[in-house]
C-alpha cells in the first residue's frame, strides 16, 4: 500500500543553513516516528511558502544516508492570505503495510497549528 506521511516545520530566517537544518530535522523525525527506510519511499514532495527562496529544501535529503536515489521535488505552496509564513511542508509517499491510523505525521515549531488534532 502506498501511504502519505505528512510533516511541516517553520523557520525564522530565509537562510540556506536554517532551511537545510530545519528540513533535515523534520525528515529525521518523520523517519524515526514511522520507521522509514529509503528503499520503501516512492517519492517526496516538499513545498515552501513564498518567503523561502534561499535554497531548495531537498538539499537536506541528500545529507541523509541512503536517500541519494529517492525522487524529490520542491514546489511553492499556494499563497493563501493569512496562512502560516516561513513554512516547509513535506509529503513522503511510502510503501508500507501500516494502516492509515498507524502513520505518524509530524508538525514542528509553529507548524503545530496546522494540525492540532495530531498533536494531542
Amino acid at each position: 500500500m502506498l501511504r502519505g506521511v505528512r510533516g511541516a516545520i517553520t523557520i525564522e530566517n530565509n537562510l540556506e543553513a536554517e532551511i537545510v537544518a530545519a528540513t533535515e530535522r523534520l525528515m529525521r523525525e518523520l523517519i524515526a516516528r514511522n520507521d522509514i527506510v529509503p528503499e520503501d519511499v516512492a517519492s517526496v514532495f516538499i513545498s515552501t511558502t513564498v518567503e523561502i527562496d534561499a535554497v531548495f529544501p531537498a538539499k537536506a535529503l541528500r545529507l541523509l544516508e541512503g536517500w541519494t536515489h529517492v525522487p524529490v521535488m520542491c514546489m511553492r505552496e499556494i499563497p493563501v492570505t493569512g496562512s502560516l509564513e516561513k513554512c516547509i511542508r513535506v509529503m513522503v509517499h511510502l510503501n508500507t503495510d501500516k494502516k492509515q491510523t498507524e502513520i505518524n505525521h509530524v508538525y514542528l515549531e509553529r507548524a503545530v497549528i496546522l494540525r492540532p488534532d495530531l498533536n494531542a
